[in-house]
């Protein structure tokens, strides 16, 4: 990533430990630290919503809302954030009631523009019964559509990115399974 050191120019700058940049030269040590990102299974009860990406990396694909965590902000402030952003939606605004709930984490490679950003990305559900598109006003920037579809239907292959196929996975298995009817 560095090609020389920001502290003293030298060309000596070295990556090793797979996390930071060492500069013999001047004694710098940069941390190249994970970065952090939340993701939101958003249920509406019958369908989970889901955002076609409309830009890179994973163009046309599957993702859930969410974004990287920005300075100064937690998690669940980004993830408000995101919402607002992405889908115009403030999910706290009209359900005062409504409470993210954490429900896992994995790591992600997020590839940017030819770098590499080792994320760890944190998942929240929200149950939003009733949700309709018709409550969205899309930032069309950054999503294509959304798509409500019933976890028995999700097809993992059109998913952006590990992190989230794995969070919609474990969803699934532990939470999203259809309830079982007395005497069925």
């Amino acid at each position: 990533m560095f090609r020389y050191c920001p502290s003293c120019a030298s060309q000596n700058i070295r990556f090793q430990d797979n996390k930071q940049f060492y500069c013999p030269d001047c004694g710098l040590v940069y941390y190249h630290n994970t970065a952090a990102a939340t993701g939101c299974i958003i249920t509406t009860g019958e369908a989970l919503v889901l955002l076609v990406r409309a830009k890179e990396p994973a163009l046309g694909r599957l993702d859930l809302p969410g974004g990287f965590v920005d300075p100064a902000e937690g998690a669940l402030e980004c993830l408000r954030r995101e919402c607002i952003e992405e889908l115009g939606w403030d999910p706290l605004e009209r359900r005062p009631e409504s409470r993210f709930s954490f429900f896992a984490s994995f790591p992600n490679v997020y590839p940017y523009r030819g770098f590499p950003y080792n994320t760890c990305d944190l998942f929240f559900t929200l149950e939003a019964p009733g949700l309709t598109g018709a409550d969205f006003r899309l930032q069309e920037e950054e999503v294509a559509a959304v798509r409500f579809i019933r976890p028995e239907d999700l097809d993992y292959g059109e998913v952006a990115f590990d992190s989230t196929r794995r969070a919609l996975r474990a969803w699934v298995e532990t939470l999203g399974r259809p309830k079982r009817r007395e005497g069925a």
